[in-house]
């Protein structure tokens, strides 16, 4: 089973406005996000594991929309790069994010955001409308933290919401702004099985190139499958195969791009993907039957997403005299005091008992084609009818 949950806070380009499909449009759109948010979140890395959920994201900086106003509202719009008062966009994601949670059979996906608000403000009752309509979102009252409190802040809030816990709202210090503040978390929940299950018993120690050339033993899951293939070339040259590994339903499934070349840096070829790229090899699979490699890995990362934002131009949302986030109670002090983002993956067969290794045996036996990802690749999980990444990321070391 591969269960993925994102605590979150987010992204790029304009609308085409009023030309071409709108579903073509938000696909492109919300990959190019996806891709972007990555390259943000990966830059100051230096080629570890990555894990970062978009559909997250992004819902949060929807719920700002519907309160934000003046040149705060412009600069959500145009780093997310669509506006939720665009009826025609409302709508489509509204439809959307009404079917998640039934994705289909064996699967289940939920996007959820809370925006905590100080106690005893109040909102505007069209906000609040807005909110409680959007997604699953919902708005909960928040306590300033008063001295020797033993309330949670909204870091650890995170962290044990990740965790399963059940908790109340976090609390988090006044600092020297001003106050009432808000505090916005988004979550999405993802968990369900391959629609072609890996066996436990094919799962064995293999070796796994690491980008600075150490080679570990880790455990490597193995099956023969029909999967959807394709080898292709991004605009510098790197010949890359990309496999499409679906889950039960067929509604959502892992995308994997892997550099061809063993000696092809899997960084060579990122700053090339594109949503045009990702979209174009994506439609030209085909299906095959194929012998399939691929590590298990477990993947948790902590983000400030404030650098990010502000580096696309949202500035004005964290600045306590510069918000105008009038739309949600139609006064003036609200502005976003944290953005942060916790994200966690895991990729595994169904359960995790010792196993007798058979995959060497079969590849050498075997003439059909085979994909084996043994060293750093690239990876989206993703619903393909509406393009939709629900989290994107990269895998430098399984074992970490």
């Amino acid at each position: 089973m591969q269960p993925a949950l994102f605590t979150l806070f987010l992204l790029h380009t304009w609308l085409r406005g009023g030309q071409g499909d709108l579903r073509e449009d938000l696909t492109l759109l919300k990959t190019e996000l996806a891709l972007r948010l990555y390259q943000g979140a990966a830059a100051p890395r230096n080629e570890t594991n990555i894990v970062i959920s978009p559909a997250g994201v992004s819902l949060a900086l929807e719920i700002l929309q519907f309160g934000a106003q003046g040149n705060t509202g412009r600069q959500l719009a145009e780093a997310l790069g669509y506006t939720v008062h665009d009826q025609r966009v409302k709508q489509f994601l509204h439809t959307v994010y009404a079917t998640l949670p039934n994705s289909g059979q064996g699967t289940k996906m939920e996007l959820a955001c809370t925006l905590f608000v100080q106690a005893g403000t109040p909102l505007s009752p069209c906000f609040v409308e807005q909110i409680s309509q959007w997604a699953n979102s919902s708005l909960e009252p928040a306590i300033l933290r008063e001295p020797n409190s033993t309330s949670i802040g909204v870091n650890e809030w995170a962290s044990r919401q990740m965790a399963g816990d059940n908790l109340g709202g976090p609390t988090w210090e006044r600092g020297g702004g001003a106050f009432p503040q808000l505090a916005l978390v988004s979550t999405m929940s993802f968990q369900s099985t391959w629609r072609q299950r890996f066996s436990s018993r094919d799962t064995q120690l293999l070796p796994f190139t690491c980008a600075q050339g150490l080679v570990l033993q880790v455990p490597m899951m193995y099956q023969m499958a029909e999967v959807n293939y394709g080898q292709f070339q991004d605009p510098a040259g790197h010949q890359v195969g990309v496999l499409e590994l679906p889950y039960l339903g067929n509604t959502v499934s892992l995308l994997l791009v892997l550099p061809r070349d063993k000696d092809t840096p899997l960084s060579h070829v990122e700053p090339h993907l594109t949503a045009s790229i990702i979209h174009i090899w994506t439609s030209s699979l085909r299906r095959a039957r194929m012998d399939v490699f691929l590590p298990r890995f477990r993947i948790q990362n902590h983000f400030n997403l404030k650098s990010i934002l502000n580096s696309w131009g949202v500035t004005d949302l964290f600045d306590p005299l510069k918000a105008n986030l009038k739309g949600i109670s139609g006064q003036d002090g609200f502005y976003v005091s944290e953005a942060i983002h916790k994200a966690k993956i895991e990729v595994s067969e169904e359960g995790s008992k010792a196993s007798t290794a058979t995959a060497l045996l079969l590849l050498k036996r075997s003439r059909i084609p085979f994909f084996k990802a043994d060293r750093p690749f690239f990876f989206f999980l993703r619903e393909p009818n509406t393009g939709f990444v629900f989290s994107i990321g990269s895998v430098s070391n399984p074992l970490d």
